[in-house]
């Protein structure tokens, strides 16, 4: 299965007077951060409404500062489900925008005819997205304290990967 994903991304911009100059500035960054890697990602701005149902700047500014809201569309190829599709997007994007929260509007089927074209699309530069791909990345070393990346298993177990007590051997 093929699906198309859309996260939503809250992108800080600082030094701004007006929305317009931050969203420009926030779809500059973003795709500064996407590119090379997922020049695939298609970017977009979010839209917001009020409680009373009116429509809103994709953009918050106080104090020279902005919040934005972004959309970016991924398409991930050769998914069990929307939920492992959206773990995927989620995992790729978030790779490259660290420290920007990111969430799931919405998970959908691509047609098999536009899966092809999608496809062929995003391998024409050698790159493509499945679901198998990301799981390999998140695979451990194996239960013989294997190393993987330089960090044994034993140390991802007692989770001093993530508190970051153990250092990577890159030699």
């Amino acid at each position: 299965m093929d699906c198309r994903v859309v996260v939503e991304a809250a992108v800080p911009v600082y030094d701004v007077e007006t929305a317009d100059e931050a969203v420009r500035i926030a779809i500059s960054k973003t795709g500064e951060m996407l590119n090379p890697d997922l020049n695939y990602v298609e970017i977009d701005t979010g839209t917001r409404t009020s409680p009373s149902g009116e429509e809103l700047d994709p953009a918050f500014v106080a104090a020279d500062e902005a919040l934005v809201a972004l959309e970016l569309q991924m398409d991930v190829f050769n998914v069990d489900r929307d939920e492992h599709a959206s773990r995927v997007a989620r995992k790729e994007i978030g790779k490259r925008l660290r420290n920007i929260p990111l969430t799931v509007l919405s998970v959908t089927e691509i047609d098999p005819e536009e899966s092809d074209r999608a496809e062929e699309s995003a391998t024409a530069d050698g790159r493509s997205v499945t679901g198998d791909d990301a799981d390999r990345d998140d695979e451990l070393p194996s239960r013989d304290g294997e190393e993987r990346d330089g960090v044994e298993r034993d140390d991802v177990e007692r989770g001093d990967v993530e508190r970051g007590d153990v250092e990577r051997d890159d030699g």
